[in-house]
């Protein structure tokens, strides 16, 4: 299960919307200099995320919740976003060297089948979002906000 904790903006009716972005103590661990996340994370601009799930227990704005989403639907979707456009690309390719010897049009044959492969990707990609296994679940949810109170002693 892959978790991030997100920060509850709006609860309404038993629908969250959640925000989520990077971490900020992503890089601080020793890992950080062969880490693809820690590098992206550095070269790209500050990204933060909205997400709407349902949640039956009432939330307050700013309390945080642990959302998680099983890692095999995560590689299913990894796959498919990444490999299909590529398996589209090698065999519409394949194909037309059969067919043509222009370097070209066998070029021009494989950015087709990359292409068709985006869209047949996009086409699965919208039968699995109906699919609940493939949806964010709610695994905690933190204290509210003006629940929590620190004391100090003297």
């Amino acid at each position: 299960m892959v978790k991030e904790w997100a920060t509850v903006i709006h609860w309404h009716e038993g629908r969250a919307l959640l925000r989520y972005g990077s971490s900020s103590g992503c890089g601080s661990c020793q890992a950080r200099a062969a880490c693809g996340s820690y590098l992206l994370n550095k070269i790209g601009p500050e990204t933060v995320h909205q997400l709407e799930l349902p949640v039956a227990q009432p939330l307050v704005e700013g309390q945080k919740v642990e959302v998680g989403i099983p890692e095999n639907n995560l590689l299913l979707s990894a796959m498919l976003v990444y490999l299909t456009p590529l398996i589209g690309l090698f065999i519409v390719a394949g194909i037309a060297s059969l067919w043509f010897s222009s370097e070209f049009a066998i070029f021009c044959s494989g950015l087709v089948g990359g292409a068709l492969g985006f869209l047949f990707a996009k086409k699965v990609a919208t039968w699995w979002s109906k699919d609940e296994g493939f949806e964010p679940i709610v695994l905690q949810i933190g204290l509210p906000p003006h629940e929590l109170k620190v004391q100090f002693q003297e």
